[in-house]
């Protein structure tokens, strides 16, 4: 049997793997000049390949219950064990987060590739797929030249990072078979936020709690280190809350952020601590008798938040609601979010094929025969952590053993 994987990214190597392991013929054709860019660019160049924590919680979909079947098929014991057969010592950090224990992207994609050829999977890179028709038991595809094939497995992703292969092009091959898709959106992405002190204070960092608000209502809340940038605000609490964000921005419904820069202080204990640092510095400015507490270039603008328009108020003279304006800005700085950067900074993609036209436990699709999904193609997206990785083995591994079986 000739198994076609269309892309060749996380999903698609480990779909030709549990298809070459059943006997199947496979060829990945890949567009890129080599395979699995996108997984050298994870975890920082480390590659975060999954999470001890595995959860439904953790994922997205317009029908989530649908992707369970492959989540389960596929899971995480499995999952660790398939990458230490081929030689992936683990490493967990203490958030439960897994790396090989080399801290290389690299390490993962070589064993994989190592294994794909041990099973004589056939790679064809710079292959761009246009097309794929089927002709009665017959798939063509349509690329650089015209190749048919038995059985197809879709992988080629969503659109998050077309540098790194992922440009969109599978929708419209599943779009052309009939398969409706949930329009997609950037996830785990950098937001833009209202706001004029932005480039002063580009490339502060600091351990917060951001929540995320449409209109009165919270809608998602996350801790960790948050950066400020030229055009809002990055960092691994942010790309969390992103998707719910962009999907607020998406029903035309204002969102904003909430920013607390003392997560580990209540109010009335940073009174104390400011009323305290006040009187013993009370013959400095305002701005002088910052120093030493927050970030020195965040302390104008914090200032000029709080309603000070004179910077050189002696800190012996601010009274008490003096300080609670100050306060007030720490623990509850508020942005207006006003949109988000593109494609090409998104980890993840939101939406894609719908899940009610695929098959649940094989991953094939309903409309034809023969025909699969696997990866960010569908509409299952995960929270930062391993968890999009983590589809993509599991969701990966399905296509490739059911496709090679049935």
């Amino acid at each position: 049997m000739k198994i076609a994987v269309i892309g060749g990214g996380a999903s698609g190597l480990t779909a030709a793997i549990a298809a070459a392991k059943n006997g199947a013929e496979v060829t990945i054709y890949e567009k890129m000049n080599r395979v699995g860019k996108k997984i050298l660019a994870t975890g920082n160049g480390r590659c975060n390949y999954t999470n001890m924590n595995l959860s439904f919680e953790c994922y997205h979909s317009n029908n989530l219950k649908l992707a369970e079947t492959a989540l389960n098929f596929f899971d995480l014991n499995k999952t660790l064990t398939f990458f230490e057969d081929l030689g992936i010592h683990p490493y967990v950090d203490e958030s439960g987060k897994v790396y090989p224990n080399s801290l290389q992207a690299s390490s993962i994609l070589d064993v994989l590739r190592y294994e794909a050829s041990r099973l004589k999977v056939e790679e064809k890179t710079d292959f761009n797929v246009t097309g794929l028709r089927k002709n009665k038991d017959k798939f063509s595809i349509i690329g650089n030249d015209t190749i048919t094939a038995d059985r197809v497995i879709l992988s080629t992703g969503g659109k998050a990072s077309p540098q790194l292969g992922s440009d969109g092009r599978g929708y419209e091959i599943a779009k052309s078979f009939g398969h409706e898709i949930i329009e997609p959106y950037p996830a785990l992405v950098q937001l833009k936020l209202s706001g004029r002190y932005f480039k002063r204070i580009a490339g502060i960092r600091f351990d917060g709690i951001v929540k995320a608000c449409a209109g009165e209502n919270l809608i998602r809340e996350e801790e960790g280190e948050i950066l400020f940038t030229d055009y809002g605000v990055s960092g691994p609490p942010i790309l969390q809350i992103s998707r719910k964000v962009i999907g607020e921005l998406n029903n035309k419904n204002k969102t904003y952020l909430f920013i607390d820069m003392f997560p580990n202080y209540s109010k009335s204990e940073l009174y104390d601590i400011l009323q305290d640092r006040f009187r013993r510095v009370g013959y400095k400015t305002m701005e002088d008798g910052m120093i030493g507490f927050i970030n020195k270039k965040l302390i104008p603008v914090i200032l000029y938040e709080a309603g000070f328009g004179d910077l050189n108020k002696q800190c012996g003279n601010l009274n008490k609601k003096d300080i609670y304006k100050i306060i007030d800005i720490l623990k509850e700085w508020r942005f207006e979010v006003t949109g988000y950067n593109s494609w090409s900074q998104a980890q993840s993609t939101a939406g894609g094929v719908k899940l009610s036209q695929v098959n649940p436990k094989t991953l094939e699709s309903l409309k034809v025969k023969g025909l699969y999904f696997a990866g960010e193609i569908l509409d299952v997206d995960g929270d930062c952590g391993g968890f999009n990785l983590q589809w993509a083995w599991s969701s990966g591994y399905t296509a490739g053993y059911f496709c090679s079986i049935i």
